[in-house]
């Protein structure tokens, strides 16, 4: 089980975590607000608001792991 997508596209098996793109965009909007003057310590904390799974279906094979139907129908992503 791993925290980034990317892990799984090079050949882990599944990942649970939050978008990376959607959290660097989130960042982006922070450092603008620092740059344009905000105090760091006035801005609030925020999660990440977006979570993906994804599943490297040739992994699970090779591992002879099978992933219930349930879990591949939630699933964002299937690496085949």
């Amino acid at each position: 089980m791993l925290g980034w997508k990317e892990y799984v596209e090079i050949g882990g098996l599944i990942a649970y975590g939050p978008n990376r793109d959607e959290s660097y965009r989130r960042i982006a909007v922070y450092v603008d607000k620092i740059l344009k003057g905000a105090k760091p310590g006035d801005l609030p904390i925020e999660q990440p608001t977006r979570f993906e799974l994804v599943i490297n279906l040739k992994t699970a094979k090779a591992l002879g792991v099978a992933i219930p139907q349930a879990v591949l129908v939630r699933a964002d992503r299937l690496i085949e």
